[in-house]
């Protein structure tokens, strides 16, 4: 997937406000309507256009789209780095989408998703209820096996008096049960926009995501790690202490592991009823041979082994 530049698509500075991308896209979409223009390429750059004004016109998803910075370039290889959403309080429905129906590229789906981002319409007249508030927080996964308490900082995006986007930010101290799972939401009630007329305040919904782990994979409740072993202990077996997000525990390998082999510990995953496994999938280790010792054990190996690992190869 290729990195669009969505400033440069419309030929705007990134401090442009919100009145000059409107300006400059109305002027390119007439350029480039594909009823006006007799350009080869006027019906793809017009599709271009609509795509980067449906992210910039909107100071919540420009906001967003800002965060990666400007040290990409247009064309480069990209995949949105992990929680690149992550402390962006916004309002309305779902972060996502660029209207019912549109043709957006995949560079916008990774990031916006395909469904349409509408929000509801609501009286202006009158009391009525706030807005609903959303936002994506990461947490460690021990947090979900123990509960905690957090603070957390959203930045939610306004537009100054200048008509330039910025953000306000805000810290709130959460309570993170223990047993939560990624992609489930927290609701704080009466933390969303503020209601009108002496109405209530909206409510705030934290979806939460899990921090990237340097041992654990999760799926679901169930939590994967990767355990090296040497040759000898996967063919001998053994006991090793191997970590779990839980505190330590003793492991035996049986004689005869394979790589790839998953061990169940179970009901060691994330809490919950029923709680999720702890699969540890046993890889093999080999010691480098960079000693004279050592190549002198490996030649001793291949001569002690009638062993051709290829052999399935052959038919």
């Amino acid at each position: 997937m290729k990195f669009k530049d969505y400033y440069e698509t419309l030929g705007v500075p990134r401090a442009a406000t919100q009145d000059e991308i409107k300006r400059a896209y109305r002027k390119l979409a007439r350029k480039y309507h594909p009823d006006v223009s007799k350009l080869a390429d006027a019906e793809s750059r017009f599709k271009e256009l609509g795509e980067a004004y449906a992210v910039l016109k909107d100071p919540e998803k420009r906001t967003a789209y800002d965060q990666m910075g400007s040290e990409w370039k247009p064309g480069q290889d990209f995949q949105p780095p992990p929680g690149w959403d992550a402390g962006f309080e916004f309002s309305g429905g779902e972060f996502s989408g660029g209207g019912s129906g549109a043709d957006h590229s995949d560079f916008f789906e990774a990031l916006f998703g395909r469904q349409g981002g509408q929000r509801p319409h609501r009286p202006e007249q009158g009391q009525r209820q706030g807005q609903d508030h959303h936002a994506k927080v990461l947490i460690d996964l021990a947090d979900a096996y123990q509960g905690a308490q957090r603070s957390i900082s959203l930045r939610m995006p306004m537009l100054d008096a200048q008509g330039r986007v910025t953000t306000q930010d805000r810290k709130l101290d959460v309570s993170i049960p223990k047993g939560i799972r990624a992609g489930q939401h927290l609701r704080l009630s009466g933390q969303g926009g503020p209601g009108l007329g002496g109405g209530a305040a909206g409510d705030l919904y934290l979806e939460i995501a899990f921090n990237p782990d340097p041992l654990f994979r999760v799926d679901g409740r169930d939590v994967f790690l990767d355990l090296p072993l040497a040759p000898w202990e996967a063919a001998l077996g053994t006991e090793v202490t191997a970590p779990t997000p839980a505190g330590p525990v003793q492991l035996t390998i049986p004689p005869g592991s394979a790589a790839n082999r998953q061990l169940r510990l179970k009901a060691r995953g994330i809490p919950g009823a029923p709680p999720g496994d702890l699969y540890v999938v046993l890889s093999i280790a080999l010691p480098p041979a960079d000693s004279d010792a050592a190549r002198v054990a490996y030649q001793a190996m291949a001569l002690a082994f009638d062993f051709n690992p290829r052999i399935h190869l052959n038919g």
